[in-house]
């Protein structure tokens, strides 16, 4: 009876922390509500199983507890079982897997009118690269980065020369509309994510990765990166700020541009 108590206890347990518990989504500052719906029917699906699981588990420890007497039988198999359980696992599978694979189409289905921002990490830091007058981003490699160049900005094509060049960690977007998110890696593997924007996608070194968002209301978010990169993981922190458009213009006015950026290191201030 202890373990049969001790099961149940952990059902009830296990369902009123995920009721109760303090620690839950921070408020959604994004499109993606659709991320928490999956979320939510994952947790559903997820604990109905294990509630009914750990239950059975308790109904047989009482049911055939040990008796004087009583003696064990043994079926090598039931077919009617398994197709039960085949079909049950399908089933609940099927039910987790869809919603998820329609919100990834969605992720990565970058509306037309998206301006494209470029995220670059490296241990242990965020810089950033957004177009310029001309509203597109000029070629970029990581085998390019320097400290003169430290986003790697090929010199050689005129389109990246008035690309903006944030260095700061703080990035500001607009809100309200859609931002194509690019993200390189010059090092090791390193995760973008923005928790109120329930947004992250890997940087994989060598490759270019991208997803899509809206900020849906203005303020002050942090950004982590959400893939152990090294000692410093946990100080590689950012920072974005979402505005009204007038101040974000504002903004985007006080930053350098690339070729600012080259003629600066060219031809350094006279002492």
């Amino acid at each position: 009876m202890a373990v049969v108590l001790l099961l149940v206890v952990v059902v009830v347990a296990s369902i009123a922390f995920h009721l109760l518990s303090p620690w839950w989504w921070t408020p959604i500052a994004s499109n993606w509500s659709y991320i928490d719906d999956t979320i939510v029917i994952t947790f559903w699906i997820t604990g109905v199983v294990f509630s009914l699981v750990v239950s059975f588990m308790a109904y047989c420890v009482w049911r055939f507890r040990h008796r004087p007497g009583n003696v064990a039988a043994y079926q090598p198999e039931s077919r009617r079982l398994e197709s039960w359980l085949a079909i049950g696992t399908a089933i609940g599978v099927a039910a987790m897997l869809a919603p998820g694979l329609i919100v990834w189409k969605q992720f990565v289905t970058v509306p037309s009118d998206a301006s494209a921002v470029e995220v670059l990490g490296q241990q242990w830091l965020w810089s950033f690269r957004l177009p310029g007058t001309d509203g597109k981003l000029g070629r970029a490699d990581t085998r390019a980065v320097s400290a003169d160049n430290p986003v790697g900005v090929d010199a050689g094509d005129t389109a990246g020369l008035d690309d903006v060049i944030v260095q700061s960690g703080e990035l500001h977007l607009p809100v309200g509309k859609p931002v194509h998110i690019l993200l390189r890696s010059t090092d090791v593997l390193h995760d973008f994510y923005v928790p109120e924007f329930r947004a992250k996608m890997d940087m994989i070194p060598g490759s270019v990765t991208y997803f899509w968002f809206t900020p849906t209301r203005t303020g002050t978010f942090e950004i982590l990166c959400a893939e152990l990169c090294g000692v410093a993981h946990s100080q590689m922190r950012g920072t974005v700020v979402v505005e009204d458009e007038a101040t974000y213009q504002a903004w985007l006015r006080e930053q350098q541009t690339f070729s600012q950026m080259t003629a600066s290191v060219e031809n350094p201030p006279a002492n």
